[in-house]
């Protein structure tokens, strides 16, 4: 095995779910070189890591994309292609590269059922969590030592933090079904600040983090990110990719859940008490309002979770 391809385009929890399949073929292969298919927006997350070789950037706006990277695809003979995102899309991208196998997700899994019409090999699961399938998938493909490892960039910074102790959250998510109220974060803050001596930093790209009272402002791309999650004494979140990466650098702190699983989706790698008001239905839809099962999820619930875990991780 000389040559592996890896599909999975975006978003920063989903290639964050598959880092341990991925760096799974690498250790099963540790002669190939490994090129991982990717939006340049969400590279900085993987970027000087030491299982991924090189990058094909795919601008999934930008049709001419497309072309570009055929070219480059086709430039590499491929031993064996896999693609952990089981969309329609990433499945073309991978047949594009012509490889001599090409393995995806099977009927039980996959997102986009056409898109199996392109692998060679399709392998099921029954495992629940997105990070176990992955690593069905990395076995599927060959891989004979699985890993259960998220090897991530080290991050950089980007804006001022706290030389205190804080705690770190990122409110906002794609959904906004599954963000936690303001108000609730405000009562937080000041929860936080009373009872363990800390700022509540709100982290979020640049111009979009809201100004909530009580809280600090943190604006950075992925590398800040990176680097004030690796720096935060505590971490707050959503189901969104922050919450994901913290478990990944194996932080501590709570994990606030609505309308979707963390049985399937919660945080993997880290000490998290997550939080899910029972009987919730779980959806996929993408919720234009704030999920009611989010309301009953309360700030002195969050807080007596860090207080929990302060002495063991701060």
């Amino acid at each position: 095995m000389k040559e592996i391809l890896i599909v999975r385009l975006g978003a920063m929890g989903d290639i964050i779910h598959s880092l341990p399949g991925a760096a799974s073929l690498k250790h099963s292969f540790p002669a190939a070189r490994v090129t991982w298919v990717i939006d340049p927006k969400w590279r900085p997350l993987l970027e000087g890591n030491g299982f991924v070789d090189r990058f094909i950037d795919f601008h999934r706006h930008d049709y001419r994309s497309w072309w570009k990277t055929k070219r480059e695809l086709q430039a590499t003979h491929y031993d064996l292609a896999v693609d952990f995102q089981g969309l329609i899309k990433s499945a073309v991208i991978g047949h594009l590269a012509r490889p001599e196998k090409f393995t995806g997700f099977g009927s039980g899994v996959i997102r986009e059922r056409a898109a199996g019409l392109f692998y060679s090999s399709r392998i099921d699961s029954t495992a629940v969590h997105v990070v176990d399938q992955a690593l069905d998938l990395a076995a599927g493909a060959g891989a004979r030592q699985l890993v259960r490892h998220f090897p991530l960039a080290q991050g950089t910074p980007e804006s001022e933090l706290p030389s205190e102790l804080f705690v770190l959250a990122s409110p906002l998510a794609g959904w906004q079904s599954k963000q936690w109220p303001l108000e609730y974060w405000e009562k937080l803050a000041q929860l936080v600040r009373q009872r363990l001596g800390m700022p509540l930093v709100l982290n979020g790209a640049p111009g979009s983090v809201p100004r909530v009272p009580g809280t600090l402002a943190h604006e950075s791309g992925i590398a800040g990110l990176i680097d004030a999650t690796r720096r935060a004494a505590l971490v707050v979140g959503v189901d969104s990719g922050p919450l994901h990466l913290a478990a990944a650098l194996g932080k501590a702190g709570a994990a606030i859940f609505g309308p979707t699983n963390p049985a399937r989706n919660g945080p993997v790698g880290g000490d998290f008490e997550v939080f899910r008001t029972p009987g919730v239905e779980t959806t996929h839809r993408r919720g234009t309002v704030i999920d009611a099962s989010m309301l009953a999820i309360t700030p002195e619930q969050v807080l007596r979770a860090l207080e929990a875990r302060i002495g063991c991780h701060a």
